[in-house]
């Protein structure tokens, strides 16, 4: 999944970076469309991550309770 997150991370980069070197008005507003919706990917990416980063502490924790 931080693979996926960085491949992201690196298209918002890539798009952000096209927008500043363009002089074209439909280009940039292209790129910086582009730029919001990999964003958007990378920020849902990321809360699945960290919410299957949580299940998995919780469930270490119940396991660990069962055992005492």
């Amino acid at each position: 999944m931080v693979a996926t997150i960085d491949f992201y991370l690196a298209r918002v980069a890539q798009c952000d970076q096209e927008a500043q070197e363009t002089n074209l008005a439909n280009v940039k507003e292209r790129c910086l469309r582009s730029k919001a919706a990999w964003q958007i990917m990378s920020d849902r990416a990321l809360v699945v991550q960290i919410d299957r980063e949580r299940k998995a502490l919780d469930k270490m924790r119940n396991e660990d309770e069962h055992l005492d």
